[in-house]
């Protein structure tokens, strides 16, 4: 049976709002490396992906050498320096607001996805795509932005949260067309597998290097808890979803239902940090909503077709 095409950005949604979650668990890790952190929670979901080989095992004789080094990159790329320059960016909270971390994550990343998407996956970029996508960013910018200007008055703290966040969405956002090629060929958990078992390989090298290998081994029942939490439901759980979302929607709208990452981040920060929402952030998450609809409405007309097709037959 043919997939449904619209069932693909409700995953991404799913996802995005998921993350929003998952900074506030690694704030609470702060005093780990982020590089330990990064390596245990892929470990933790290596081992459960691998109890469930059965399910993937099958699919790795599809894959060319492309496919390898292609999941190798993201593994490198998303899997382990991404994340870790993006927990990096989170344990600067205390200079910069929750969702500030974020927007600055997400607001360059469409761009690099679109246009890694456009290059490796021939994805034909429309004049009205493009019109919606520019609303889409302009919406985020509002959102975590409400002044339409960015603070940089708190020093070097900002200015080092807001570099390792932009850097964090440079390379999420290549490795969305990247993780496409990949699943072009294999199962949404044969990608999501190979990238949790490479990425804590990577992340080893860069512990290695920075003397960190007793802090690999010291941490306590509460932070193996929070690693635990993380794996079944920002970290692994939420890959898994991702994936399944990537599988079947194109990079170039995946990237734009991320946005709505940094605009469930402002609520975190109005619940939990007591930042007032202001009018132009809710006028924003609504513009927000509404182009992200936009881009996806031609995904909602293909399924309809595709379920018409199968009454049919």
């Amino acid at each position: 049976m043919k997939k449904i095409l619209a069932f693909g950005p409700l995953f991404i949604i799913i996802t995005a709002l998921l993350w929003s979650v998952d900074g506030l668990l690694r704030i609470s890790l702060y005093v780990l490396p982020p590089t330990v952190i990064v390596f245990w929670e892929h470990t933790l979901g290596a081992i459960v992906l691998l109890l469930i080989g059965f399910k993937w095992f099958k699919d790795l004789k599809k894959m060319t050498r492309k496919e390898w080094i292609a999941i190798g990159i993201v593994a490198l790329f998303s899997g382990a320096l991404g994340t870790i320059l993006y927990t990096a960016a989170l344990q600067q909270i205390n200079y910069t607001s929750y969702s500030v971390v974020v927007l600055l994550q997400q607001q360059l990343q469409p761009i690099w996805a679109i246009a890694t998407a456009a290059i490796l996956l021939k994805e034909r970029i429309t004049r009205r795509f493009v019109w919606w996508a520019l609303l889409a960013l302009l919406a985020a910018y509002f959102i975590t932005f409400p002044n339409l200007q960015v603070n940089l008055t708190t020093g070097a703290g900002t200015a080092i949260a807001g570099t390792f966040a932009l850097l964090a969405g440079l390379l999420w956002g290549a490795s969305t067309a990247i993780s496409k090629y990949v699943l072009n060929k294999v199962s949404f958990i044969t990608g999501t597998a190979l990238r949790f078992i490479l990425a804590p390989i990577f992340a080893f090298l860069f512990i290695l290097p920075q003397g960190q290998l007793g802090a690999m081994f010291s941490l306590n029942t509460v932070q193996w808890g929070t690693l635990l939490l993380i794996t079944f439901s920002t970290g692994m759980v939420a890959i898994l979803f991702y994936y399944y979302g990537l599988k079947i929607t194109p990079a170039r709208i995946t990237t734009l239902c991320e946005l709505v990452w940094p605009a469930s981040a402002i609520f975190i920060d109005y619940f939990l940090y007591h930042k007032t929402l202001t009018p132009t952030q809710v006028l924003g998450v609504a513009v927000l909503l509404f182009a992200i609809y936009q881009v996806t409405k031609p995904l909602q007309g293909k399924s309809k077709e595709l379920a018409e097709e199968n009454v049919r037959s």
